[in-house]
């Protein structure tokens, strides 16, 4: 049986992206040529809530491809994957084609 983790609060549960180490007609890239540290959102949290009770919702929905921190998060492993967890406001951005 498989796990889903469903963060809580602010949190947002990321798959990191690995970028290609080649192109498609075979050509090895630098390791360094595509260091963009960007991911998947895989879950996110409800929010938190402020002074009044009222609540804030997190900025990111699942499936969004986020720019994150080079440092931060934490490591989650779920079966064979693994996974980072962020506060909401840890992520730098969302990711547009």
């Amino acid at each position: 049986m498989a796990k889903r983790l469903i963060p809580t609060f602010n949190r947002v549960l990321v798959e990191k992206l690995v970028p290609p180490s080649k192109t498609t007609a075979g050509i090895l890239l630098p390791e360094k040529s595509s260091k963009l540290n960007s991911g998947k959102v895989v879950a996110v949290g409800p929010g938190t809530r402020d002074k009044l009770g009222s609540l804030i919702p997190v900025a990111v929905k699942e499936g969004d491809t986020v720019l994150l921190p080079e440092y931060g998060g934490t490591d989650v492993k779920l079966g064979d994957k693994e996974y980072h967890l962020y506060r909401d406001d840890d992520i730098l951005g969302t990711l547009h084609d």
